[in-house]
């Protein structure tokens, strides 16, 4: 469920995919992102601040949207398998820095975590090297040719704790209350439905679970990205928070992109049961 072509240069064609896949692969685990510009080298929180926790479900606001648009804004295109080689450009390690990404997010090993709207892995194989193998990652598409994709690319890149799911764009297919991390990378603004995916999303999520939204930024016009695939953190806020989640941050380091963290709120008690194995592991 990644976006089509945001204004970058046109891609290079479904040959080169291979070599580029190869060439993303070999980047160790470990592998530091250069620093964001400014030399900044920690996250910068949003000056935005939560929103009070209430017992009751937000009411989510009225509106009239014409075909194509939610809440205002026009819903973006899903990006076809055949340019699936733009998800592996060689300037995406400089453009969106996923290593750094993923580790401020503190992501403990053994963890079960899922990638929504997956495409060929770029980020399914890392999350799968930072939960390790005691850890899940469940991959989500809606097109099995993305999900193809990813199962040559797992194996390429010898790990084995991926499970790909067909997802469609209103079911998730995610195991109910399992999950401890989503991650939607450049893909929430493509859903159709975007308040039945969130209540699927919710659902999959454990008590305390966290749904991360990384979107190109809508609020800078420089951001060289076509203004349907970008988002800003008002717009996120309004639409995810009347499903029944809670914001707790924004991340702003990297040089395009919001890093935005929601949490399932907790029911009373749970506090009191037992915590998983997940959650108490050292994060990586």
């Amino acid at each position: 469920m990644i976006g089509k072509n945001r204004g970058f240069k046109s891609c290079a064609g479904l040959p080169a995919l291979a070599a580029a896949i190869l060439v993303a692969l070999q980047v160790p685990a470990a592998a530091q992102d250069p620093a964001p510009s400014g030399g900044k080298d920690e996250p910068v929180k949003s000056t935005a601040r939560p929103k009070a926790k209430t017992k009751a479900k937000a009411k989510a606001p009225a509106r009239n949207d014409p075909p194509g648009f939610y809440m205002g804004r026009p819903i973006a295109d899903v990006m076809s398998w055949e340019g699936a080689d733009w998800l592996f450009r060689e300037t995406r390690i400089q453009e969106e820095q996923p290593e750094a990404m993923l580790r401020s997010l503190k992501i403990p090993a053994g963890a079960t975590v899922a990638d929504v709207g997956a495409g060929a892995g770029y980020y399914s194989i890392r999350l799968a090297r930072k939960v390790g193998p005691k850890g899940v990652v469940y991959a989500t598409d809606v097109q099995p040719e993305m999900l193809r994709f990813l199962r040559e690319n797992a194996r390429a890149a010898r790990v084995a704790n991926i499970k790909p799911i067909r997802s469609t764009q209103t079911k998730t297919n995610l195991p109910a209350g399992t999950i401890d991390l989503i991650l939607m990378v450049d893909v929430y603004h493509e859903c159709t439905d975007p308040e039945v995916i969130l209540q699927g999303l919710l659902t999959a999520l454990k008590p305390g679970g966290r749904l991360v939204l990384v979107e190109f930024r809508g609020e800078d016009p420089e951001v060289p990205i076509k203004p349907e695939h970008k988002m800003t953190l008002e717009q996120v806020r309004k639409e995810v928070e009347p499903q029944g989640f809670t914001f707790k941050e924004s991340l702003e380091f990297l040089p395009w992109q919001h890093v935005i963290i929601f949490e399932k709120p907790r029911e009373p008690g749970d506090d009191k049961k037992k915590a998983s194995p997940a959650t108490t592991k050292k994060a990586q």
